[in-house]
């Protein structure tokens, strides 16, 4: 037979439960619709971790007003977790997970996570810190496993480079702003972030289009600046990775958009599909459809594959293959 009291205790715990589930079904069905429709089909949802102090308050919400302006003047959908109190009976770990379980799975729209806050490890799990339970890269890594669709995270947290290896998957772009888990202290990539967000600037190919990638290097760019005039050592060193070997590349890599070194193994690099990730589209990528636009990226990508894979003088094969390629790009331009 089964303990009386436990089975009165589940029975009585049921109903709380459910009243929760669909108090957090209720949030994500208001929050699906805070994304909108948009001729930019990107979506960004933030999550802002504990902040442990004021300061930290401060400067997280400030954070995410950069990502949501950001969305509004790009026209993209924004939803920022971890700010206003959960749904009764949850907390922001229920919501992140309802929230991704709810989000379309396969579609050509981006979606853009992007993690302010504090992070920890403990030399087997990372943590992204909430308010309530924790966030683990397990966590993330299971809630994300079913997504087929361009993925973007961006966690600026300490220990966040203790994510990546994790998270990386081929059509997904995972930015950390530690190299490893052992650097634990507060990061500054966060903040430079949100400041490259509106940065003219940060267009550093200045094709009228701000690439993930060129955001990121950007505001590297500000984190190495900040140590240098404090003549500190910097205590952050971010990665990016495109490629989905789960290595990472340091923004020192990079000369301009592109990264100038290889790994040992000699693999891809990182970076091309991270300067295809728009977040401040142009008027000729929004003119694109999904389909469209994923076409180019492929065009563009081969391009570049075949650039990098020259030894010597190109054959009249490789000019054709070139001059094929290169009439679709213009094609799809012209639309």
């Amino acid at each position: 037979m089964g303990n009386p009291t436990l089975e009165r205790t589940a029975v009585n715990r049921a109903p709380r439960l459910l009243i929760a589930v669909l108090a957090c079904l209720a949030f994500v069905a208001t929050a699906t619709r805070s994304f909108g429709a948009t001729t930019n089909d990107t979506r960004f949802l933030v999550i802002v971790g504990a902040p442990g102090e004021a300061s930290y308050a401060t400067n997280f919400a400030a954070q995410a007003a950069a990502w949501t302006a950001l969305a509004q003047r790009t026209g993209a959908g924004s939803l920022v977790l971890g700010l206003d109190a959960p749904p009764a009976g949850t907390n922001d770990l229920d919501a992140l997970r309802i929230t991704l379980a709810a989000e379309p799975h396969e579609t050509p729209a981006p979606l853009v996570l992007v993690m302010i806050g504090h992070g920890s490890h403990d030399g087997r799990e990372a943590k992204f810190n909430l308010r309530g339970p924790d966030l683990t890269a397990t966590n993330l890594q299971e809630w994300l496993a079913p997504f087929r669709r361009p993925l973007a995270i961006i966690d600026t947290a300490s220990c966040s480079g203790a994510f990546l290896p994790l998270l990386s998957r081929t059509n997904r772009i995972v930015a950390a702003a530690t190299r490893n888990g052992n650097e634990r202290n507060a990061t500054r990539l966060g903040a430079a972030l949100a400041e490259a967000l509106s940065d003219p600037k940060a267009d550093l190919d200045q094709d009228g289009e701000t690439s993930l990638l060129e955001v990121f290097l950007a505001a590297t760019a500000r984190v190495a600046e900040s140590y240098k005039s404090e003549g500190r050592l910097a205590t952050e060193h971010a990665l990016i990775d495109d490629n989905g070997d789960g290595l990472g590349t340091p923004a020192d890599w990079f000369r301009g958009i592109r990264a100038t070194k290889k790994t040992k193994a000699g693999g891809s690099v990182d970076g091309l599909r991270a300067h295809q990730f728009a977040l401040i589209p142009s008027p000729e990528t929004l003119r694109l459809d999904p389909t469209q636009r994923a076409r180019r990226d492929a065009l563009e990508i081969e391009v570049a594959r075949l650039r990098d894979a020259r030894t010597g003088e190109p054959t009249a094969e490789d000019d054709a293959h070139l001059e094929e390629i290169l009439r679709e790009l213009a094609r799809l331009s012209a639309h």
